[in-house]
């Protein structure tokens, strides 16, 4: 082969010029990667009168070399370039700097302030949304509850019997041990002032007034709310939401209400369960390291005031509510894809956790300033 080898310089002598000599094609590629050396200064024209042969391999080397921009800058004015080489040249440019990463923003204090308000903006419309939601459910069931022929028996029962009966084991282990841990650690504390026995008041009034509801409203939390949003999600992808709308049903009345008052209805239940089971882990400690019998633990227990139980047992369904929702609405913004039914999926639990601990910590203060 006679050809001169291929390669670009640029001359100086009145203005930078790049100068194209030889093959730039897939065949001499390698070689131009090897000997090619990118310029070191902006390229102000191009003379391609050395150039024997051009490819798209080799016009996309020479954007990279040069730039998009600046080669279609350049190329109008280029010299010993034929047309259908200055159309290649142009094409490849412009799809290249189609692809181009854009440039780095300049970082500055103000993005912080930015993003910080995306953000609250989102859960200003989480809010609303959330808001909204409920209102159309609760009018849905304020529509169906006077019409007994549209109550959904069998999915309420089924739907209690999911998050109701099959929580009962881990509600009642993981209240059972804290119970203990509680009861162990208060007797550790309270015994530097000889004051053992009110471990049993510390265990009886923390699980009737926050551990039982709250321990119960978190772990369904993450075992129904994440359920929900799995169930609705995947009936989304599948397009059977759509199926129910086609034939006159109302998904909010068919899927959304047996949950939520399986919910409603359970969820009470569980938390007097997880009550009883954490003052029962107390009792276990203080039988069998502090030395109080179960007849006298039971009688301090029984000198605790309702009033505490009463307001455990007040947050359970509108916890029940605020997961329930939080689930099917994560569960109806499902997109089309397995992907998104697991971001919702995420999203739903923490969403209902973080709900169920502000609003318990909320209730908290507003009890204690009203001496409840």
């Amino acid at each position: 082969m006679n050809e001169m080898s291929a390669a670009l310089t640029v001359t100086t002598d009145v203005q930078p010029c790049a100068c194209l000599r030889g093959p730039w094609t897939l065949a001499h590629y390698a070689e131009l990667v090897r000997t090619v050396v990118p310029p070191t200064a902006s390229v102000n024209s191009l003379d391609a009168s050395g150039l024997t042969a051009l490819d798209t391999a080799g016009a996309a080397l020479l954007v990279k070399l040069l730039g998009a921009a600046s080669l279609c800058r350049i190329l109008p004015d280029a010299t010993g370039l034929s047309a259908e080489r200055q159309a290649l040249l142009l094409a490849v440019a412009n799809a290249m700097a189609s692809r181009e990463p854009p440039p780095p923003a300049e970082s500055r204090w103000t993005d912080g302030l930015a993003r910080l308000g995306e953000r609250v903006l989102d859960v200003w419309r989480q809010l609303v949304l959330l808001l909204g939601f409920m209102g159309l459910t609760l009018s849905t069931l304020a529509v169906s509850i006077l019409k007994p022929r549209r109550w959904r028996i069998t999915a309420l029962v089924a739907q209690m019997h999911q998050c109701g009966l099959n929580a009962v084991p881990i509600v009642a282990l993981l209240t059972f041990l804290v119970g203990a841990v509680v009861a162990f650690l208060g007797a550790t504390v309270l015994a530097n002032f000889g004051a053992t026995i009110y471990t049993v008041d510390l265990v009886a009034y923390s699980f009737l007034r926050e551990f039982g509801v709250l321990l119960t409203a978190i772990l369904l939390a993450g075992r129904t709310a994440s359920a929900f949003t799995a169930q609705l999600g995947s009936m989304k992808v599948n397009e059977e939401l759509d199926a129910l709308r086609t034939q006159g049903l109302d998904p909010i009345e068919l899927l959304v209400l047996p949950r939520l008052l399986a919910l409603v209805l359970t969820l009470p239940l569980l938390t007097f369960i997880a009550m009883l089971s954490g003052m029962a882990g107390g009792a276990a400690v203080s039988l069998l390291s502090l030395d109080i019998s179960l007849a006298q633990y039971l009688a301090i227990v029984q000198l605790v005031p309702v009033q505490h139980f009463l307001v455990g047992m007040g947050k359970a369904p509108l916890f029940a509510l605020l997961i329930a929702l939080i689930g099917c609405l994560e569960g109806f913004k499902v997109g089309g894809s397995a992907q998104s039914v697991g971001e919702h999926t995420t999203s739903s639990v923490v969403q209902s956790i973080f709900v169920v601990i502000l609003l318990d910590a909320i209730a908290a203060l507003f009890l204690m300033e009203m001496d409840w």
